[in-house]
């Protein structure tokens, strides 16, 4: 359920917005106020955090009731509007629907609490949609913004809201609550977590889909066996087949359910023949889908550059005599050879490569060529 233990440590944050929820700030700490932006590093448990509040905000309580922390989960509460995308941008129509309904005054609870998760997400025109409704909110409306940094949204908004700032929690705190909420046993959180980099999500997925951990380990052995251009060729291909399983794999099983709601809806029954009047509908959502389809990959990918960030972080670390250090324990045998077969200034030169290739594919660089020149320069 959304509650404030399922945000581990940031501790300051939620002391700040349970004061806050319960009224019992003042200027120095926790006053209540109309727009709020959470922000962190990815995985640092933003969205935890803004429906922890969005629960205390809605109940009566500070800590959140049950029964208003499970609608809350199922994004079903009355009071409870939330915009979230897996598309490359949210939509100037979506934030103008969102605050079109933020005029409403709460059916059940003391606040209307409207979320928007990804807020880096809007273009500076769709921004400013959103600024008005910031200028002259509704007295018992409150927004909860979500974003990596302030930096991400326009100035004029930046003014509008009060930012709490997280810290990406431990391996151990990360891991405490993996094996805590997902029911697995702490070898498996630990290892998770660890992998990771305390990002949650990321834990919470690689704890529970073996799939996941499988390509994990697969993309970081093809780095490490690349000893020639076409080695790196064939395991940027590779790569590019892992990236695409794993939104497959992610938003597959999403997009029947969504397509089966949607016709259940349009009153169709299973295995009937949709109506002319109706593809225009389901078009629209095949549309969504396909958006959400490259958001998905582009996200595939840049989860692949970051575990590879991960694996060359570990292999400058032994080069330097760190290996306590060491992230990837279980390739620690690879690792070693891979540090003795170059220097750290070849394995610090492929960091960079990495960091380049992520921001050429952010630019929307061909991924394969992006991860080709990338792998060429991991060649030892």
């Amino acid at each position: 359920m959304a509650t404030w233990d399922d945000v581990i440590g940031q501790s300051d944050a939620v002391s700040l917005l349970r004061d806050a929820a319960s009224d019992r700030g003042d200027d120095a700490h926790g006053a209540m106020t109309h727009a709020w932006l959470i922000t962190g590093p990815p995985g640092s448990g933003r969205s935890n955090l803004a429906y922890a509040f969005a629960s205390a905000l809605l109940s009566n309580d500070s800590d959140g009731d049950p029964v208003t922390s499970k609608q809350v989960d199922a994004r079903t509460h009355p009071d409870l509007t939330v915009l979230s995308t897996s598309n490359v941008i949210i939509k100037i129509d979506e934030v103008r629907e969102l605050v079109r309904s933020s005029q409403f005054s709460p059916a059940v609870g003391r606040y209307r609490v409207m979320v928007i998760e990804d807020a880096d997400r809007m273009a500076e025109r769709t921004s400013n949609v959103l600024l008005k409704a910031l200028e002259e909110p509704p007295e018992r409306t409150v927004w909860v913004l979500c974003a990596p940094s302030e930096a991400d949204l326009i100035p004029t908004i930046r003014s509008r809201v009060r930012a709490i700032r997280l810290r990406v929690p431990s391996v151990d705190e990360v891991a405490g609550l993996i094996q805590r909420r997902d029911k697995v046993d702490a070898e498996t959180a630990e290892r998770a977590a660890r992998l990771a980099q305390s990002h949650v999500g990321m834990a919470h997925r690689l704890a529970t889909d073996a799939g996941a951990r499988d390509r994990r380990d697969e993309t970081l052995k093809a780095a490490l066996g690349i000893r020639s251009v076409s080695d790196a060729v064939r395991a940027a291909a590779r790569m590019m087949e892992i990236a695409g399983d794993d939104a497959k794999a992610y938003t597959e099983a999403r997009d029947a359910e969504e397509r089966e709601h949607a016709l259940r809806s349009l009153g169709v029954e299973p295995g009937e023949n949709l109506p002319p009047g109706l593809r225009s509908q389901i078009r629209s959502l095949e549309d969504d889908q396909k958006r959400r389809a490259t958001r998905s990959l582009r996200d595939g990918l840049d989860r692949i550059l970051v575990d590879l960030l991960s694996l060359y972080r570990d292999i400058i670390m032994l080069q330097l005599g760190r290996s306590e250090t060491v992230i990837n324990k279980e390739l620690l045998d690879q690792l070693e050879q891979a540090g003795e077969a170059g220097s750290p200034a070849e394995t610090m030169a492929t960091m960079d490569a990495i960091q380049q290739t992520r921001r050429r594919i952010e630019g929307n660089v061909a991924p394969a060529l992006a991860l080709e020149a990338l792998l060429v320069t991991a060649i030892r």
